[in-house]
């Protein structure tokens, strides 16, 4: 058991107050990180922001954390993106065991993208300028099979090549880039990455093996 399975009413009753405060353009997700990472949302309000649902999984963010290559600390009011472009405003809580692992998290996603427009507009009027946003690659997906898609993809592109001209040497700096943001906490990822490259999944533990 964990602390969001253990409290899960009260974590959903505050949930719920803060997703109907903020009103349909504030997605309120409850993540279990003892369940596999391919169903640990719990709970979930406005899932229309991401496109998630409940038994949907995490992002690439949480895997990282989950791996150790991350620090788990809160965050907030930092800047996302949603692959069609809509811009958000996040918070993450994260809870931990009586050892400080992460086993849950409250995530807040606020979608701010009108909000830019009407300032944008405004600025447009007033001369001051444009503002900048710096986007964090948190990738919201609706299931785990397309968050490690886009893992693999964005870990050849590093490579400056395609899947297909990649040395043994760049297929080894792939496994390993992509170790480091936990791709292989997912169960089955070895064998999606096998696919992926052309190599037998032997391969791939092979290569994990290797000193990068």
């Amino acid at each position: 058991m964990g602390y969001v399975s253990d409290n899960l009413n009260l974590l959903s009753d505050i949930a719920k107050c803060i997703a109907m405060q903020f009103g349909e353009n504030c997605e309120v997700v409850l993540h279990d990180l003892t369940l596999p990472y391919d169903q640990t949302i719990v709970a979930i309000w406005n899932g229309h922001v991401t496109g998630r649902k409940v038994g949907d999984g995490g992002t690439n963010a949480g895997l990282e954390i989950l791996k150790g290559s991350a620090a788990p600390d809160d965050q907030y009011s930092y800047v996302n993106a949603t692959p069609n472009g809509r811009i958000l405003r996040s918070s993450s809580k994260y809870f931990r065991d009586e050892y400080g692992k992460v086993n849950g998290s409250l995530c807040i996603n606020l979608d701010i993208t009108d909000m830019i427009k009407c300032e944008n507009t405004l600025r447009s009027f007033t001369g001051s300028g444009s503002s900048a946003l710096t986007q964090t690659p948190e990738l919201f997906v609706g299931n785990v099979d397309e968050l490690l898609e886009i893992m693999m993809k964005e870990a050849v592109s590093m490579t400056g090549k395609s899947v297909g001209n990649l040395t043994k040497e760049e297929k080894v700096a792939v496994v390993h880039n992509l170790d480091g943001k936990g791709f292989f906490l997912i169960k089955k990822a070895a064998e999606k990455l096998a696919d992926f490259l052309g190599l037998s999944r032997y391969s791939i533990y092979n290569y994990l093996n290797e000193s990068h």
